[in-house]
């Protein structure tokens, strides 16, 4: 029973982690950049979810959907103002730029949302269904769907499709991309707008199991960083990978040793991953040119 709980649970949460990674690995292979505001992003739609479904009674579908809006345009805002003045200058300037961006914004949300976490009522995490012995909310077996369908969805979008072959072509060769014909700067914008709306998924799909609050998403965003680096954030089979094993190892972690050692081993296990495996799982070394 206690391993069926784990295993569920563990899925959930990796999958959770693996869309935000895929939102890293998304902008860094168009860009060579990542948005370190990912896991505000995760709140944002929680929150904007819980404000427009539950507090203005807004229809669920219509709900989600002005959420998921308006993340991918704090996406856009992301690329426009936090990084692209600073990565068109060659400077690094853009990683404390949108740590700074999502600090803000999550400063923001505190004011004007409050501090009180709020209960994200939802019919799909209500009542709990059996799985060979353990009670799971139906929405715990639905998320893991979702994500590896996600995932499935932008490999094939990112390798078979005219737009997605633009967006890789950006990163190999900028100055040839252009000469391609291909708008280079809204093909930047656009990985962040996906980026974002990834991570604003993961938190709506989150959301009912969670209590909403202002800083929920800010350990997300780490541990999702973590998973990118773990898979290879080159890679987005990799990712999503690495997102299943490190939620499926801090659900086993969390259940049969505690809670209290749970953040201790997870990222003590990430970092010694990484000392095997610097490129990650299914990463590649970086090419040097002499």
């Amino acid at each position: 029973m206690l391993l069926t709980a784990a295993i569920v649970s563990g899925l959930g949460l990796g999958s959770m982690y693996g869309l935000i990674a895929l939102g890293f690995h998304v902008t860094y292979a168009v860009s060579n950049t990542v948005n370190f505001s990912q896991g505000s992003v995760v709140m944002l739609s929680a929150v904007l979810g819980y404000v427009f479904g539950i507090r203005y009674g807004l229809p669920m579908p219509l709900a989600i959907l002005l959420s998921l809006t308006l993340c991918a345009l704090f996406g856009l805002v992301v690329e426009r103002f936090l990084v692209r003045p600073f990565a068109e200058r060659g400077s690094n300037a853009w990683l404390m730029a949108t740590v700074a961006g999502g600090i803000i914004l999550d400063n923001l949300v505190l004011f004007t949302f409050g501090k009180e976490p709020r209960s994200f009522a939802s019919s799909l995490a209500v009542k709990p269904v059996d799985l060979f012995g353990a009670g799971v909310y139906p929405l715990q077996l639905i998320i893991p769907v979702v994500g590896i369908l996600l995932a499935v969805a932008l490999h094939q979008a990112m390798q078979r499709t005219r737009y997605g072959k633009a967006l890789l072509a950006v990163v190999q060769n900028a100055d040839a991309a252009r000469l391609m014909g291909i708008n280079v700067r809204a093909a930047i914008a656009a990985s962040f707008a996906v980026s974002s709306l990834l991570a604003a998924i993961a938190g709506l799909l989150i959301a009912p199991l969670y209590a909403v609050h202002s800083d929920m998403g800010t350990l997300f965003g780490i541990k999702a960083f973590a998973v990118a680096i773990l898979g290879g954030i080159g890679s987005a089979w990799g990712v999503m990978i690495a997102g299943l094993i490190f939620g499926l190892m801090e659900a086993m972690i969390t259940v049969f040793l505690g809670s209290s050692y749970t953040q201790i081993l997870s990222f003590a296990l990430v970092i010694l991953a990484l000392a095997l495996l610097p490129d990650g799982l299914l990463g590649r070394a970086a090419v040097k040119k002499v």
